[in-house]
């Protein structure tokens, strides 16, 4: 399960997604998800769909991954599923039954958002290096520098949690290996006997977060950091016209969601 994570993995490619400005490709899935919110008939959804498939084959992402990372959410979308099922009023499958086909409608479309929700947001950061990413997005939040908000230091932090994810995921799996070869169990008995056998897995892994967190404040002090003062970036970010191709084509996309809203499709 814990390699089925691939959230803050970055995958290299030659594409025109790729290729995009991180920026750009930030007010995009901000677009995107606004649209997804709008959706509310099935033609809605079928558009939502359709343009996420068509991301998918431009940035050649293969579904097998996406879909790997949608394995660790797995319980909380078929507990979405059974309480829409269970709890929506209207009109039953069959006389007496409590299961509607008003609930039935509203589960796979709840599964359908958080689906194509997780897909939208995780091809953001397949198709964008942590670095790229964290640039854009001090570039974008730069105006409320005025305010004195740090936001070169909140962008370096989510730089670094999306770096480390990766990381901690390895060093967890590691862990667990070594205790499955002492002899734990990990996957048997009750939830509370589960719960218990984490413990001698989440207090090395404290520990060695720990160790590697004072190692890069370490490291960052020997290369002179002081924060966002003063300091340049090795690559300057440029706004092409694929760019503002793309960002017309996510505001229109936006507005035919709301039309569709509009509309009751």
């Amino acid at each position: 399960m814990l390699k089925d994570i691939t959230l803050g993995q970055y995958f290299p490619g030659d594409t025109i997604v790729h290729h995009l400005d991180p920026r750009t490709k930030l007010i995009l899935v901000l677009l995107y998800i606004v649209a997804l919110f709008q959706a509310d008939g099935w033609i809605s959804y079928a558009a939502v769909l359709a343009v996420s498939v068509l991301c998918m084959a431009l940035s050649h992402i293969r579904p097998k991954n996406l879909f790997k990372g949608l394995k660790p959410m797995l319980i909380i979308i078929i507990l979405t599923a059974l309480l829409n099922i269970f709890y929506t009023e209207g009109t039953p499958v069959l006389p007496g039954w409590i299961i509607t086909w008003e609930g039935i409608a509203r589960a796979v479309k709840m599964i359908l958002r958080i689906v194509l929700l997780i897909t939208g947001t995780f091809l953001l950061t397949y198709t964008t290096s942590p670095i790229a990413l964290t640039d854009g997005l001090e570039m974008l939040l730069s105006p409320l520098k005025k305010w004195k908000v740090p936001v070169h230091e909140m962008t370096m932090m989510m730089s670094m949690a999306l770096r480390f994810i990766p990381t901690l995921i390895e060093e967890t799996d590691k862990i667990m290996s070594a205790q499955r070869a002492r002899g734990a169990d990990f996957e048997t008995g009750s939830l509370v006997r589960r719960a218990k056998a984490l413990i001698p897995v989440l207090v090395p892994l404290f520990v060695s977060s720990f160790r590697r967190a004072d190692e890069l404040a370490v490291a960052m002090e020997c290369r002179c950091y002081h924060g966002g003062e003063g300091r340049t970036r090795m690559k300057q970010l440029v706004m092409s016209s694929a760019d503002y191709i793309a960002l017309v084509l996510g505001v229109l996309f936006l507005a035919g969601m709301i039309a569709l809203k509009i509309l009751g499709i």
